[in-house]
């Protein structure tokens, strides 16, 4: 079900015949032989969503495995991919060489698949196994798959037979390439560069981890930057978003990310280092409207993470949402979410759409899910934000040379879903000699509220560094995905607890750490080691829940309901210093993955003795369902499909994907199961 039929679908629902159109849309899924999951999203406003209602809570614990796919001969690992279904055929990338593979939706068959020629381009990228996914249009008449590879090329593949699409592209002066199919993305980065090498390590580097999306014949392709924490010197590239026509690969337009002299927030670059700073980027998948012909795009940090004393001012468009017009490339409206990033708060996820009624009014919305636990919402036409955003005053910084903005913007509403600063009322309480143990881990660092700054090593409190939460790793991260109900007009987030204490020290020393750093400058400070408060003999040091699902009704911004991700970890239960205890369940610290089907939320947990599960849980309220025990944990790519009438839940386990299914479905499949 594309985009547009979901829009007019919520548009009716909220009009006031939900019940009606709820069971129209039910027997038109069931009526279908397949229903398709065509996005790492399953659609263009990525809810993760798909209307079916084979499996139910009163089955769901039949489910089993209908075939295991194992990636081992792709050098598979990280398993950060959401497969689509389309034309009876599962389409994934898999390993660092980021091989494209069709596979037989019933029996787990390999059709097909198509990888690309290795260049240094490709050995010096950091995010080879981390593809997440493939973009899949139509294109006079046949249906093409379009992938960006490590080594940053843009690859169009017919979908039925694998290959390279004729009369896209150019030839790629690089033996073991095809002579069509292929654009090189770097010859409109506007970057000398060359085609085997890439562009100058002394220049800056760039890749891909996500991949392109197609908005009404028009192929809108991010990337991605190396790691702001491996990063000592000041020179970078930019992540400027480049776009093609789907059925030629003719370059079509490029918006600067960071913007140049006469262009909109070229002032928020002080003392001209829009120049040299670069790696603001959209590593993030990307989301979009059709209906308005807009791509909304989330963005990276600048260069190097957690000191930016180098790029004064606000540094547009890093940390920001932009909304383009998806012909033309032109800036339909944006919003920054952390001003002069110094946190690693780079936008994590993909941003969520939604039809809802807010106060009498249908609203289109956008809403982006953050690593500093808020989410942030706007009307996707007009970037009003829903509720207000006010500016806070925050920490002013204790670095040499690093200037701070002197507010960041806080939501108002929903509120926020993960623990933001610490202070003592914030450490593990169990018991008072955990309480103790926790204010004793805690006592070399210097805690504070949400934008708590970083300190160097050598600083005047005395601290061994400044601990911040969320951290680096979120609050809401790449590897749990927000998901939505638009017959409900509920987002689902998914967090952990965790902080981050980075020691800042001189660039020079912390260039030490890496044999083929990018740039050739400098930076006065630099991450030199990570340190952490550790737990206190296994326990964490903040308070449970360590992760949760909060749901969100966003026709009033209001939370419905939190719970905990799977159970305690029975290392905590069981824990000498907890005898007696009840400490309730603290969810296994892990983030879901998570899908939403007609009749439920599903997502992949763990239980106590780390035995892996799959649990349905009530769309509205939160309630427990049912479970049924896997294999393995589902990492970042759930999806649901219909094939022969039948539906699966895919899991990407790992370096494998794993197809459940009920009985039925799986003898339908014959001997090939």
């Amino acid at each position: 079900m594309n985009f547009q039929v979901k829009t007019a679908l919520a548009r009716r629902i909220i009009g006031g015949l939900i019940a009606s159109i709820a069971a129209c849309v039910s027997s038109i899924a069931l009526a279908q032989d397949s229903v398709e999951w065509l996005t790492l999203g399953s659609d263009y406003a990525h809810t993760r969503y798909l209307p079916v209602n084979e499996i139910t809570p009163e089955n769901f614990a039949e489910l089993e495995e209908a075939w295991v796919w194992d990636g081992a001969s792709f050098n598979a690992s990280s398993g950060r991919s959401t497969p689509s279904y389309v034309d009876g055929k599962i389409i994934t990338v898999a390993g660092p060489r980021r091989y494209v593979v069709a596979i037989d939706a019933k029996t787990g068959e390999t059709i097909w698949s198509y990888g690309e020629a290795k260049t240094f381009r490709y050995e010096y990228s950091m995010r080879k196994d981390y593809g997440k996914g493939v973009a899949i249009a139509e294109v006079n008449g046949r249906k093409v798959v379009y992938i960006v590879s490590p080594a940053f090329f843009l690859t169009a593949l017919d979908l039925e037979t694998g290959r390279p699409l004729e009369g896209f592209g150019n030839p790629v002066p690089i033996d073991g390439f095809p002579e069509t199919g292929v654009v090189d993305l770097l010859a409109d980065l506007g970057h000398p560069y060359d085609p085997y090498n890439g562009v100058p390590l002394e220049t800056g580097y760039i890749t891909s981890s996500s991949p392109p999306i197609v908005v009404n014949g028009t192929v809108i392709v991010g990337n991605s930057a190396e790691q702001g924490y491996n990063q000592a010197r000041i020179e970078n590239i930019p992540g400027d978003i480049l776009a093609y026509d789907a059925a030629t690969g003719e370059f079509k337009w490029k918006f600067n990310v960071i913007p140049r002299p006469g262009e909109y927030g070229h002032e928020t670059w002080e003392n001209d280092a829009w120049q040299w700073t670069g790696d603001v980027s959209s590593w993030a998948p990307l989301s979009a409207d059709p209906e308005l012909d807009l791509v909304y795009i989330p963005t990276n940090s600048a260069t190097i993470d957690f000191y930016g004393g180098f790029r004064p001012g606000d540094n547009l468009f890093a940390a920001s949402l932009i909304a383009l017009n998806a012909q033309t490339g032109e800036r339909a409206w944006h919003f920054q979410m952390v001003h002069h990033d110094i946190w690693n708060y780079d936008t994590p996820t993909a941003p969520v759409l939604l039809d809802v009624n807010i106060d009498g009014r249908n609203v289109p919305t956008v809403s982006q899910v953050t690593k500093q636990g808020f989410v942030y919402s706007f009307n996707r036409e007009t970037g009003e934000p829903l509720w207000p955003i006010v500016e806070r005053p925050v920490p002013a910084s204790r670095v040499p040379g690093e200037k701070l903005s002197l507010t960041q913007p806080f939501p108002t509403k929903p509120v926020a879903f993960e623990l933001q600063g610490l202070s003592i009322n914030d450490l593990v309480d169990f018991t008072p000699q955990l309480r103790q143990l926790a204010i004793e881990a805690v006592a070399d660092f210097e805690i504070g509220p949400l934008f708590n700054p970083p300190l160097h090593y050598d600083n005047a409190l005395g601290k061994t560094a400044a601990l911040w939460c969320p951290g680096g790793g979120g609050g809401a991260n790449i590897n749990g995905p927000a998901a939505a109900d638009p017959e409900h007009g509920i987002l689902y987030v998914t967090s952990s607890t965790g902080c981050t204490a980075r020691i800042i020290g001189p660039g020079a020393e912390a260039d030490l750490r890496w044999e083929q750093p990018t740039g050739t400058t400098f930076a006065d400070y630099a991450v030199v080691r990570s340190t952490s408060p550790g737990r206190i003999q296994g326990i964490p040091i903040t308070k449970p829940p360590y992760s949760k699902i909060v749901a969100i009704d966003m026709h009033t911004g209001d939370n419905l309901w939190t719970i905990p991700i799977g159970e305690t970890p029975d290392a905590i239960a069981n824990h000498p210093l907890l005898q007696g205890v009840d400490i309730g369940n603290t969810g296994s610290g892990a983030k879901a993955t998570m899908v939403v089907t007609e009749n439920m939320l599903i997502y992949s947990g763990a239980i106590g003795d780390g035995t892996p599960h799959l649990f349905a849980v009530d769309k509205t309220t939160g309630e427990e369902l049912a479970r049924v025990e896997t294999s393995a944990l589902s990492r970042y790519g759930m999806m649901t499909y219909v094939h022969d009438g039948h539906q699966y839940l895919m899991l990407q386990t790992g370096p494998r994907l794993t197809a459940m299914a009920l009985p039925g479905a799986i003898v339908a499949g014959g001997d090939d199961h």
